[in-house]
């Protein structure tokens, strides 16, 4: 096998995507198991008059996900890739909106391997070429024409219901810093193609005086993010569907996971 192709492969397969392929689409074949495509999700608006505007602070934000599987591990990190709107109800949270968007042009990717299921795993490394072939599969490669990669860039996830087995309103806790637990679910949307989902957060209202100076949210269970439903599989640079590697890389998918798993920290303040 030429060098070149043999780079490719390694390369695939380092990246995790690899049991997308499994599907056997070709170019001109939609792939059955992904979504509908879906256009940009509108703007978030307040439920109730007590809904103010909170902005996302990009600097400090947090988003990483691992794939495991069982010689590969592959961890993304799109630190500071977070923007968006919050409308906060402090009277009752569960009334609260937002629109919130992460930048996937400041997504890197790593690996660590190991030689067989039995040995420990190496310490984590970053390849250029990899790094390459993740951004062609999601559609935002240096190649990909500008108004595709527009299209792609972003991941979006909108708020359409918050649910808590505690206090609601903010006023009903005290202390400086008054933290809950939400539930929160949602419209997902990446790659053009937007799913139904859910997070399980753990949000801080840091106060001064009576009034909420400032929002800060993570994740407290990664959020599983299934890469086929949002048909994010093997591309050339232009984000053309690969199809001689089909077979090879389907074999090979038998061996990773086909899910991201999310984890994500951010903060708004009042706009």
């Amino acid at each position: 096998m030429p060098r070149a192709r043999l780079l490719l492969h390694r390369s695939l397969f380092l990246l995790g995507f690899v049991a997308l392929a499994a599907t056997g689409c070709s170019k001109d074949e939609p792939n059955p198991n992904a979504a509908p495509v879906s256009s940009s999700l509108a703007p978030a608006k307040p439920k109730t008059d007590a809904g103010k505007p909170y902005a996302v602070e990009g600097q400090g934000t947090k988003v990483s996900f691992t794939m495991d599987a069982p010689i590969e591990k592959i961890f993304g990190e799109a630190d500071g890739s977070l923007e968006g709107e919050l409308f906060v109800d402090p009277e009752d949270v569960t009334r609260s909106t937002g629109l919130v968007k992460i930048d996937l042009d400041k997504l890197v990717i790593y690996q660590q391997k190991r030689a067989d299921e039995k040995a420990e795993f190496g310490e984590r490394t970053k390849s250029d070429l990899q790094n390459e072939h993740a951004r062609n599969w999601l559609g935002i490669g240096k190649d990909v024409p500008e108004a595709d990669r527009t299209k792609h860039r972003y991941i979006e996830f909108k708020i359409s219901k918050i649910e808590t087995a505690g206090a609601k309103s903010v006023a009903g806790l005290s202390g400086a810093e008054r933290t809950m637990k939400l539930d929160v679910t949602g419209d997902f949307r990446l790659h053009e193609r937007t799913v139904p989902k859910k997070a399980e957060l753990e949000v801080t209202f840091v106060m001064e005086g009576d009034k909420v100076a400032k929002v800060r949210v993570k994740s407290t269970k990664p959020v599983s993010v299934n890469l086929e439903e949002h048909d994010v599989r093997p591309r050339d640079t232009l984000g053309a569907i690969l199809q001689k590697t089909a077979d090879e890389l389907a074999t090979l998918g038998k061996k990773v996971s086909k899910d991201a798993m999310v984890s994500f920290e951010l903060q708004a303040k009042p706009k």
